[in-house]
């Protein structure tokens, strides 16, 4: 549970009023310290043991961990609340495509190329699968190695290795150490062998117990040596014990504040389903209950988006909706002489409008007004598409230095703010109603379009 400010101030030095932290009391810094807004390095009196322990209340509940680098660098974990409705959830979990050392070539090459491939553009977003995980399921170390190698060419994704054989884990982690690559598994056998090789250069681990138990012996063990970049694995065999240790880790965590199960965890429907429709399933049974990486053995786009989609649904944030930048936008290659629209900034409004004026294979421009996401019909009834506050954009926006035409098109759902809008663009725009629906585009654009270059 996060420290109060008041507790947070009895471990200040409590000198008079120094304002070198840049507050004017202790108390004052101690509240920002609780919130977020300040850091402890800010105070200078501080010795390095408090400091340490301020840190460690600070730190969020659930350990924040990356895998990989770069554009694709993962992170995980940094969660808050138990359920979304209660804020909202931060990092989504990865979906990780495996590959076995013991998949022929022809195999491993159509996976590499299937999780590079699969991309769906989504309202705004583009949805795909975020890692490998590579399995020494052969016992080889060198065809794992190869692998390793193989992927570490072939894409620059990060990389989860799995391998009982520890030399082969921590091989394949020196090929691709600068990918922070996620090491799998570390147990109660090894992980006296494991910690030294860790710390040699580090990397994300996730750690395996027989039971939550188990865990807590794990976790313990690795922060007491200094490593803090971990995943949990409780080893449950089925869906029901894996929400159930699902459930009680996140609990634990978020509500009790049970530092040695305060990290994300992994999931592996791949070895819990019998065919891959079940694994789809057990995967989003998973992407509710918490699990922060997913491996999947396979898939295909109509299994992909799906689970892509509901990943989207459930780590949106509940408190704002989907919106898109206020400015306006060009679709095709406009010039002086293309329509202008404009619509709301409601996410979903943009990408109909802008797919519609697309299908026609005009070029225009579209103009997006700021609706706080709402829709056009919707925030017109809020007061915030009105004649007024349209013209205002239209006028700041730029639109008038790209086009020599004064017509702009608005939504005919909203056609009652025509003579507002006239009025607010001083009579220099002529303000025409267009189609009340995005279907009606098709017919409509074209027609305004040669008109204006006639």
């Amino acid at each position: 549970m996060p420290i109060a400010g008041s507790e947070i101030v009895k471990m200040l030095p409590g000198r008079k009023p120094c304002r070198d932290c840049g507050f004017p009391t202790c108390f004052a810094f101690a509240m920002k310290l609780a919130s977020g807004g300040a850091t402890v390095d800010k105070c200078p009196y501080l010795s390095d043991e408090v400091k340490e322990k301020l840190l460690d209340a600070l730190a969020p509940p659930i350990k924040l961990v990356t895998i990989g680098s770069g554009d694709n660098a993962v992170k995980i974990g940094n969660e808050e609340v138990v359920y979304r409705h209660e804020k909202t959830f931060v990092h989504s979990p990865a979906v990780t495509l495996l590959i076995s050392d013991k998949e022929d070539g022809a195999k491993v090459d159509e996976k590499m190329k299937k999780i590079k491939n699969l991309e769906f553009p989504w309202v705004g977003v583009n949805l795909k699968a975020d890692l490998l995980a590579l399995r020494n399921e052969s016992g080889d170390k060198d065809k794992f190695l190869a692998l390793a190698k193989k992927a570490y060419d072939s894409t620059d994704l990060g990389m989860v290795l799995i391998s009982e054989d520890m030399d082969a884990l921590f091989a394949a982690r020196d090929i691709c150490a600068d990918r922070q690559p996620l090491l799998y598994p570390i147990t109660r056998e090894n992980i006296e062998e494991a910690i030294p090789r860790i710390k040699e250069r580090l990397t994300p681990v996730a750690v395996r117990g027989s039971s939550v138990d188990e865990l807590v012996h794990l976790t313990t063990r690795l922060k007491d040596a200094g490593i803090d970049e971990v995943i949990l694995d409780p080893g449950s065999k089925n869906l029901l014990e894996a929400i159930r240790d699902q459930t009680f880790i996140r609990k634990a965590a978020l509500k009790q504040g049970f530092r040695p199960l305060g990290y994300p965890t992994v999931a592996f429907p791949c070895f819990m389903a019998k065919d891959r429709l079940s694994e789809m399933l057990v995967g989003s049974a998973f992407m509710i209950k918490w699990a922060a990486v997913i491996v999947f053995s396979d898939f295909d786009r109509h299994s992909l988006l799906p689970l892509l989609v509901q990943r989207l649904n459930i780590y949106t944030d509940p408190r704002f909706p989907m919106a898109v930048e206020e400015k306006y936008y060009e679709v095709g290659e406009p010039d002086e002489s293309s329509p202008v629209l404009i619509t709301s900034n409601w996410a979903l409004t943009y990408f109909l409008v802008s797919s519609a004026v697309e299908a026609t294979k005009v070029p225009a421009y579209i103009c997006v007004k700021d609706a706080e996401g709402l829709g056009v019909l919707t925030a017109w009834a809020a007061g915030k598409f009105s004649g007024d506050s349209v013209g205002a954009f239209i006028k700041k926006c730029g639109i008038e230095d790209k086009v020599r035409h004064r017509k702009l098109v608005i939504p005919g759902k909203v056609a009652r703010i025509k003579g507002e809008l006239e009025d607010a663009l001083e009579l220099k725009w002529e303000v025409v109603i267009g189609p009340r629906e995005t279907t009606g585009i098709g017919a409509f654009l074209p027609a305004l379009s040669k008109e204006l270059k006639g």
